[in-house]
């Protein structure tokens, strides 16, 4: 019967990543007792949507945005969301939440017969406007970050927003290529989802809380 409890590896330190700048939100919580975490979840997000470089996504997470520096924030004021990981457009990585913890990421979710979705994936935010593409430092950081994931937690499946939670969220949107991820994690394709088997798929810019 698989474990809950992550082994102890050298990229590794108590679910904090040593690949990643480590920016600690307060936004997580305990996963439930038992909880084998097999799942990474891939999200997009810019703020204010298409603007890059900035910020603004590490002040959301970290409860530190100022809603008032732009009339998009007003949309979003007060929300208090997080991810595990964040991938910026040049490739560095950010981490929020120990992977132990159950970041707020996916909201309302299903996949493979399981709802609740935060309870047992990794949420990783790619810089990213749906409806556009990503960049290849992108594609090789979070290739690293999959492979590094899987050595710690065992992982059996990736997917998107849009396939835990179709209808509701569509990110990461059809700018994404799944088959250049695959190709760089060197997967199978049972670990995908079927919809991403023949070709790109999706992506776009938002996270959801609990």
């Amino acid at each position: 019967m698989a474990t809950a409890t992550p082994r102890t590896e050298p990229g590794w330190r108590g679910g904090w990543w040593r690949g990643a700048q480590r920016v600690e939100s307060p936004n997580h919580g305990p996963r439930p007792r038992g909880t084998v975490v097999d799942l990474i979840v891939v999200h997009s997000i810019s703020l204010p949507p298409g603007v890059y470089g900035g910020d603004e996504v590490e002040r959301l997470f970290t409860n530190r945005l100022d809603w008032d520096a732009h009339p998009y924030f007003q949309a979003i004021r007060g929300i208090e969301v997080s991810s595990h990981f964040f991938v910026r457009r040049d490739g560095r990585v950010l981490q929020f939440v120990s992977s132990a913890r159950r970041a707020w990421h996916a909201g309302a979710s299903h996949w493979l017969g399981r709802d609740n979705c935060n309870d047992f994936s990794v949420g990783i935010e790619l810089e990213g406007l749906e409806g556009e593409t990503f960049e290849a430092p992108q594609y090789q950081a979070l290739a690293r970050l999959c492979q590094a994931l899987r050595v710690r937690h065992p992982i059996r499946h990736i997917a998107g927003h849009e396939h835990i939670a179709p209808g509701r969220k569509q990110d990461p949107g059809s700018g994404f290529e799944w088959a250049r991820l695959r190709q760089l994690v060197g997967w199978p394709t049972s670990c995908f989802p079927e919809a991403t088997h023949e070709g790109p798929l999706g992506l776009p810019a938002d996270v959801d809380r609990d």
